[in-house]
């Protein structure tokens, strides 16, 4: 179904074939006639293509992101925005958490649409992936946005999702400084079989790449006769989901599909045929034969813990009571939870719940197929249920048009407007103890909305909505949708026609006419980035928390669902902070930063007789003299920072005082990007597992302005914990010269302020 190619490989002939016989300078010269080589080239605006200085040609974010965005931006000197900014609010649509504050961050949000001449798309019109992939993607273009699923590749797009401070850049005329990255191939051949939907390719993706980190950082250019045999909803359900590989982005070739879709959506003039040329230079492949593809199911607690639907099936009690002893030890499980393997009924799995929605699986086409195989049925008066949310209100408009709709809602669906929340635990919560099968982005622990800590625990995982409609058409028992008797084939042309006017009667499309004179609409839970120093001369770093899990997520770093809800109000957002992972992290924060602040006040009082360091104060510092030893907290774990873009999982530590992490490696480049921005050390220690590292322990790194100034990358430090003293060597592997000045500023804001 999939092979693996970690070496050069070359296009030759209308196939890939192995590069080992070329020089490093033909291999070089060669990797220029890649589809990725191109864009980039024409993005990028430093004299080198070794490292990229790049500007986008349009960007987005939700409501989540955009009001700390602006703010940022706001007080680092904007005046207006040099390029489209699309504000879209599909996260905190509801408005059901916190009284006022989600619409008082959309009202925000459309007063600096107005001010800066920005685009605003209302809650439940579209979320936004799909607003960008209808109004914005095209072929040869780049996208930013402040989400980790920004992916047009299909449409020929090489877009990237990344923290906010990333945003802030662009719309202070900098650049998206990295190094040109490794492009690697994925080659499809055939056609998928009836009853196989985009989104079993993704996992079996999924599954084949991202424990051997195979396509981390890199882009995924995806060639080959079997894109020709997919539709763009096809290609857009696959390409979304390269995110949980940990590559960098994607893109496709483009074809006649790519031109009908885009001329439907009234862009026929951002249509450009790309493909490699003969000859082009892969730094590796991956070759996926779309026809041997089966159904699969990504059981918790991750899009990679992939199997089979007929091997899960065949295989149910081993394999839940692997997701039940995983679930024990990732969500500190105090009383056992119930059994998934209760779950299983006269040999077969019962699920609870259903849901199709979102960038992923709110598509046309997957909604279309979905209604194919429910239509004269129903999903029953028992305790299924399923929710379908199509992904903007065009689409939702030709599905009523056309009776989809009418048939979903006769068999028992629920149909609901554009809004993502139920991807990330603000919508959809499953009771206690249920088993939702989702095609959605993620099953990460926690994300559907459950509290294990407060005895709540819930579960997630992703199929593909003809096998959920499948499943669904059972009553909740779990069937793979080519277990039909007649499953419904995909094919690469539709049906479908684009109706805008939603988008004409209700966007607000200011790009190119900001209004100086208006007037930001701030609610009383929009609040300022709280001052943040620059990095002293010396720190002594106190140990708030210590996760020893292989991978640690932005969810579990900071939590979604209700919390999303504060993320105009950094000082408030901050008391969640690993909440769900750590809870004695957020008061051990404090307690450092008490410390610090203390250590400052003497510092700014140092005339004010009598004036001494309290013993707690002299017992941190071990000895070291306040006036030039700074002090802060970190966060330890092995491989933080998988899954979302949101720049809060690292500010909310820096608000609570932190000044670093520690840890082997980041689980990806956006959220390294994230802990920079925000005036943290990105530190990793080699064999850190080995040192046994706890809360409490504190790390003293001496001289650490003048390491950074200087450009050293291994920093000599002291371990201590307790009475034990370690020498240990701190690395800043790859840390480029302007991320060692936002550091040293403090934050992004401080060096903007200076530069």
């Amino acid at each position: 179904m999939i092979s693996i190619y970690n070496e050069g490989m070359q296009l030759r002939n209308g196939s890939l074939v192995n590069a080992a016989n070329l020089s490093v300078e033909e291999a070089a010269a060669a990797k220029k006639g890649t589809i990725s080589y191109s864009i980039l080239k024409a993005h990028n605006t430093s004299d080198s293509m070794t490292d990229l200085s790049l500007r986008f040609d349009a960007m987005a974010s939700h409501d989540i992101t955009y009001v700390g965005i602006i703010q940022t931006a706001r007080a680092s000197g904007l005046d207006r925005f040099p390029l489209p900014y699309v504000l879209t609010n599909c996260h905190n649509s509801l408005c059901a958490v916190g009284g006022t504050i989600n619409e008082d961050d959309h009202l925000f949000g459309l007063s600096a649409a107005k001010k800066y001449g920005g685009e605003f798309v209302p809650a439940h019109l579209a979320v936004i992936h799909q607003y960008m992939r209808e109004r914005y993607a095209g072929c040869g273009k780049m996208i930013l946005a402040s989400d980790s699923h920004t992916r047009y590749g299909p449409a020929g797009t090489i877009s990237v999702g990344e923290g906010g401070p990333e945003l802030v850049k662009q719309l202070l005329n900098r650049t998206y400084d990295i190094k040109y990255p490794k492009v690697m191939a994925v080659w499809l051949e055939g056609t998928p079989r009836p009853g196989v939907g985009p989104q079993d390719v993704a996992l079996a993706l999924i599954g084949a790449t991202f424990k051997g980190e195979t396509v981390k950082n890199k882009i995924l250019e995806f060639i080959g006769p079997g894109v020709s045999n997919l539709s763009m909803d096809y290609r857009f359900g696959i390409d979304v989901m390269t995110t949980e590989t940990a590559c960098l982005s994607s893109v496709w070739r483009t074809d006649s599909i790519v031109r009908d879709f885009l001329t439907v959506h009234g862009r026929p003039g951002d249509y450009a045929k790309l493909e490699p040329a003969e000859g082009a230079y892969y730094d590796g492949a991956i070759v996926i034969d779309l026809s041997k593809v089966e159904p699969m199911i990504a059981l918790p607690f991750h899009p990679s813990n992939c199997h089979t639907i007929r091997e899960f099936n065949e295989n149910l009690e081993d394999i839940l009571a692997n997701v039940d002893a995983e679930a024990a030890k990732l969500l500190n499980l105090r009383t056992p939870a119930v059994p998934l393997r209760s779950k299983i009924k006269n040999g077969r799995f019962i699920v609870d719940q259903a849901f199709v929605g979102g960038c992923s699986g709110g598509l046309y086409q997957n909604i279309m197929q979905m209604a194919e195989i429910l239509k004269d049925s129903s999903i029953g008066s028992g305790s299924f249920a399923l929710s379908i949310y199509p992904a903007s209100q065009p689409m939702m408009i030709k599905l009523t048009e056309n009776g989809a709709l009418t048939r979903l809602m006769s068999a028992g669906a629920t149909i609901r407007s554009a809004f993502c929340g139920p991807c990330f635990g603000a919508g959809d919560v499953p009771a206690n103890g249920g088993f939702s099968v989702r095609h959605s982005t993620r099953n990460f622990p926690n994300r559907e909305g459950s509290k294990p800590s407060e005895g709540q625990i819930a579960y997630v995982a992703l199929m593909d909505a003809r096998s959920i409609a499948a499943t669904a058409l059972n009553g909740g028992v779990l069937t793979a949708a080519t277990d039909l008797e007649n499953p419904p084939v995909d094919t690469p042309e539709t049906d479908y026609s684009f109706n805008e006017a939603p988008y004409v009667h209700r966007v607000y499309s200011g790009f190119g006419r900001p209004d100086p004179s208006a007037e930001l609409v701030l609610g009383p839970n929009i609040a300022d980035w709280p001052e943040q120093i620059p990095l002293p001369e010396n720190l002594m770093i106190g140990i708030a928390s210590a996760i020893y899990d292989p991978v640690t997520t932005t969810d579990e770093l900071i939590p979604s669902g209700e919390t999303s809800s504060y993320r105009s109000n950094p000082v408030k957002l901050a008391s969640f902070t690993l909440s769900r992972k750590d809870p004695e992290y957020v008061g051990r924060a404090q307690a450092v930063r008490s410390l610090e602040l203390e250590r400052r006040s003497l510092n700014d009082n140092s005339g004010v007789s009598g004036r001494k360091p309290s013993p707690q104060l002299t017992e941190f510092l071990d000895g070291n003299d306040y006036r030039t030893c700074g002090i802060g907290s970190a966060v330890f774990a092995l491989k933080p920072g998988d899954g979302s873009a949101r720049e809060q999982a690292a500010s909310c530590q820096r608000v609570l005082g932190g000044v670093c992490n520690i840890a082997s490696d980041y689980a990806t480049k956006r959220y390294r990007s994230n802990v920079i921005n925000w005036g943290m050390l990105p530190f990793t220690l080699d064999d850190a597992e080995s040192y046994g590292i706890a809360p409490g322990d504190r790390v003293y790194v001496p001289n650490v302005r003048k390491a950074l100034i200087e450009g050293n990358t291994k920093l000599q430090a002291t371990l201590i914990q307790g009475g034990k003293r370690t020498e240990i060597v701190l690395n800043l592997p790859g840390i480029s010269k302007d991320e060692r000045d936002i550091i040293l500023a403090g934050c992004l804001i401080n060096y903007y302020a200076t530069h």
